[in-house]
């Protein structure tokens, strides 16, 4: 049986404090090999929605997601180049 309500107090504005204080948390940076694998993973997805589309008889997309996958590699290719990216043993 509770005698006060401080200890409820606290823990309510403890978990409404972290809720607030989520907002503005920093977000994490990515690593120039974690950049690359998200780049190629879109390019992939791309690919496999144009396919998609191709085999519903629906050329317009299917032509478009074909055009766009090309420029997820391009930002890949240039993520591969940059020095922080170190290759593979």
């Amino acid at each position: 049986m509770l005698l006060s309500t401080e200890k409820l107090e606290a823990i309510v504005w403890q978990a409404a404090d972290a809720r607030r204080l989520r907002a503005f948390r920093p977000l994490p940076q990515p690593t120039p090999r974690g950049e690359h694998a998200r780049l190629l993973t879109i390019a992939a997805a791309r690919r496999l929605r144009a396919a998609e589309r191709a085999g519903r008889d629906r050329c317009e997309d299917a032509e478009y997601w074909k055009a766009v996958a090309p420029s997820a590699l391009s930002k890949a290719r240039i993520w591969r180049t940059e020095e922080a990216f170190a290759p593979l043993p």
